[in-house]
């Protein structure tokens, strides 16, 4: 008897299709999200931070080549700890400046020689002379072992600042007699010229020091008594910075460009074939 034949089945399965593409306008909107809660929160870290880091961060969106880094808190100390002084930080500097004076020995007796005061061209400090020659030899531009120690402990304490300084030097009205070809106008540039070089050797930077001038008896500190020795003196003139604008307005502007770039990225065509 011939064996029955099984047929033979065939199962035809089909494959469950893939949705289509959902496209890329969702990396737009999350781009738009995470730029927007960064802003937010750069925001808010500046507003509850100290005035130091607010300026910090200002001066770094102001100057991006670097410059900024030397903003903090007053004297460009080690590390990030730095503030360029501005008109309403000139008093402390005034109050830290006479400080540093007090604690030098050596400059105890002759104190009241050192006027520091604030102005509008920024903080004068005024080495003001006697009859025998307290900063400087007499009729001559070197300085002596006061100036010396003044100009040494000024030094070391703004050559830790961003500000520029300016260098005056003045005499009374008492000509010049030393020698020939020489005269109050030679002197009082040479004494400002003595006591930046000393400076700068001792602190300041070379970069730091924007003018040295000599009047002669063209500004005298004494109009009235034009030949009484205060008139002589050397003056350091700390100029202020221009102030930089606020942290948080720069934070958010920056934050603002950043959100606008992100959004021109992702208005470009994009290169998935699946797209097309």
């Amino acid at each position: 008897m011939a064996q029955s034949v099984q047929p033979i089945i065939i199962i035809k399965r089909k494959k469950g299709g893939h949705a289509g593409h959902h496209g890329g306008a969702w990396k737009v909107a999350y781009a738009d999200f995470v730029t927007a809660m960064m802003a937010l929160f750069i925001v808010l870290w500046l507003l509850s931070s100290s005035e130091q880091v607010q300026k910090a961060v200002g001066g770094y969106f102001t100057d991006p080549k670097g410059h900024g880094k030397e903003i903090g808190n007053g004297l460009r100390g080690a590390g990030s700890e730095s503030l360029a002084i501005h008109k309403d930080d000139m008093k402390k500097l005034k109050e830290k400046l006479e400080q540093a004076v007090k604690d030098t020995a050596s400059l105890e007796k002759i104190k009241d020689h050192i006027v520091i005061t604030v102005t509008g061209e920024g903080l004068r400090i005024e080495m003001i002379e006697d009859d025998k020659g307290m900063f400087f030899e007499s009729g001559s531009p070197a300085p002596t072992a006061f100036g010396k120690d003044l100009l040494l402990t000024l030094a070391g304490e703004i050559g830790k600042l961003p500000n520029k300084i300016t260098m005056e030097g003045h005499t009374d009205s008492k000509p010049y007699l030393g020698r020939a070809e020489y005269s109050n106008w030679e002197l009082s540039t040479d004494r400002a010229n003595s006591a930046r070089r000393w400076m700068q050797e001792h602190g300041v930077r070379d970069d730091q020091v924007a003018q040295v001038r000599g009047f002669a008896d063209q500004s005298l500190r004494d109009p009235g008594h034009p030949d009484d020795p205060s008139n002589r003196r050397v003056t350091l003139i700390i100029q202020y910075q221009k102030q930089e604008p606020g942290a948080a307005a720069a934070a958010a502007t920056a934050a603002a460009a950043a959100a606008a770039a992100a959004k021109e990225e992702a208005k470009k065509p994009s290169a998935d074939p699946a797209k097309k």
